[in-house]
């Protein structure tokens, strides 16, 4: 088994998300999400959020659980659509559009690292890196190649070949992060993304993102209950009874 990526445990540098910084990546305006319950009255879970992401930021979102964080980036996502507001992605609203529309944005543009690492069980790592690409069109030959540098960028070249049943907890969920990557996202979603493992494993997991996110400037919305997580990131953003409050 490969070893876990070194660290050195210095405070990851914060990037400035100064107007003139970069470009704004995702815009959330008066966004609203009820759900209806037994007694017929609807349950408010966000209202009236709004949000601005820049390209290459790296943005937590926190707050109690139960606090609709998880819905939230369900809809920044279009896993989900609001009552009412709208999301633009680079300008231009994420609704509306038909279901291959949306279907081709999910898998061009975003990327997604849930709780659960959802590999495919059968395939190895390798494959499960690769399987965003092939949904969308492409040949195993054009992007096994990609796969394995993604592979190799999170410490699991020597993993490879190996499927999830073989590759501890740490291992599966890098290799999410690798999948999540694939297709050059514009955005990746991070949903707790470290919330099932121990804390050793999760703090190296929480340094190869920044790590990636610098390197690669990618831009990132997490959701986290991890405290030093949040931290790492460059705003930290709290929902509270359904609206957003920037805290660091």
């Amino acid at each position: 088994m490969t070893s876990e990526p070194s660290h050195t445990g210095e405070a990851p540098t914060k990037l400035s998300t100064s107007s003139d910084q970069s470009e704004v990546l995702l815009a959330v305006k008066g966004l609203s999400k009820s759900f209806p319950t037994v007694s017929d009255v609807a349950l408010g879970v966000l209202h009236d959020v709004n949000l601005e992401v820049r390209r290459g930021e790296v943005v937590a979102i926190v707050g109690e659980s139960g606090s609709g964080k998880s819905t939230l980036l369900h809809i920044l996502g279009a896993l989900d659509s609001p009552d009412s507001g709208e999301v633009l992605f680079d300008g231009e609203s994420i609704f509306g559009k038909s279901d291959q529309a949306m279907s081709n944005f999910r898998n061009k543009r975003i990327g997604f690292v849930f709780q659960f690492h959802h590999l495919l069980p059968e395939f190895s790592a390798l494959e499960n890196v690769m399987m965003p690409a092939l949904v969308g069109g492409a040949s195993p030959s054009s992007v096994k190649g990609k796969a394995e540098a993604l592979l190799e960028r999170v410490g699991l070249k020597a993993r490879a070949a190996h499927r999830p049943g073989e590759l501890s907890g740490g291992e599966k969920q890098r290799v999410a992060i690798a999948r999540a990557l694939i297709n050059d996202p514009d955005l990746v979603l991070a949903d707790e993304p470290t919330g099932n493992l121990d804390e050793t494993t999760a703090d190296l997991l929480h340094q190869e993102m920044i790590r990636l996110s610098r390197e690669l400037n990618q831009t990132f919305v997490l959701v986290t209950h991890n405290k030093s997580f949040a931290e790492m990131a460059d705003r930290t953003l709290t929902l509270d009874h359904g609206s957003l409050v920037q805290t660091a």
